[in-house]
């Protein structure tokens, strides 16, 4: 069962010590249901401390290169952070081939694969910070992600889309727009929100996620794409949109 995770460590441009760490940042929890004598953990532990590991050499390097608010440097890390970035690279790093899923897992597509890959991109750096230590973990996520810099700053209504919503909506009818829960389900540890984001309590996009958050900022990603929320507001009667 053991995979030969060279090519792996050529991709990520580091020699493991112990190539086990490396192994186990690849194992999905799934894996471990259908192969209960595997002698490696899942991958959870790895990603929770790849994660704080991560998010620090992104602050750091954010807050030393740039003069900007708070506010905007959160955004601006959140969109390098996130797992549609995360998973873009664990994919470009050629992780598919290497992971341990289970038969149902490896089918898997769309937002529940990229999820997988987001989260053994977190997980591959906790295992280089045990492996080799913070600077070389740190000098990883510098070579593969903080590229990615000036793209991130190039789409602002992606990297904080309620921000922009909120500056367009305001600009063009003087109003603010408000966010609501429209269904809330699964259990406490997997939370799932719809969020609706309404005009003059006329709604004009949706949006889903693990937190009231991440679904708010989904339902403005959805009102600003192809300027969505105007067609949705004029067909419900709203008033005072600036004439085409």
């Amino acid at each position: 069962m053991d995979k030969d995770l060279s090519a792996l460590m050529e991709a990520l441009g580091v020699q493991f010590a112990d190539i086990n760490h490396l192994r186990q940042a690849m194992v999905h929890r799934s894996y471990l249901n259908e192969h209960k004598s595997f002698p490696l953990d899942q991958n959870e532990r790895l990603e929770f401390l790849g994660d704080a590991v991560l998010e620090l050499v992104v602050t750091d390097h954010l807050y030393r290169t740039f003069p900007n608010p708070e506010g905007e440097l959160t955004a601006w890390r959140s969109a390098l952070v996130n797992s549609n970035m995360l998973s873009k690279h664990g994919e470009a790093l050629g992780f598919d081939e290497h992971l341990y899923l289970s038969k149902g897992e490896a089918r898997s597509t769309g937002k529940a694969r990229n999820a997988i890959l987001a989260n053994a991109y977190e997980a591959v750096i906790g295992a280089i910070y045990i492996d080799q230590g913070y600077e070389v973990a740190a000098d990883f996520i510098t070579r593969d992600l903080l590229p990615e810099v000036p793209n991130v700053l190039e789409r602002r209504e992606e990297i904080d889309p309620k921000s922009s919503f909120q500056e367009t909506v305001q600009e063009q009818l003087n109003v603010t727009p408000q966010y609501r829960v429209i269904d809330e389900s699964g259990p406490d540890h997997n939370r799932h929100f719809v969020m609706g984001v309404y005009i003059e309590n006329i709604l004009v996009a949706t949006g889903e996620g693990s937190s009231k958050q991440s679904s708010q900022v989904a339902a403005a990603r959805t009102a600003l794409q192809e300027d969505a929320w105007k067609t949705a507001y004029a067909a419900a009667g709203g008033k005072g949109l600036p004439q085409a």
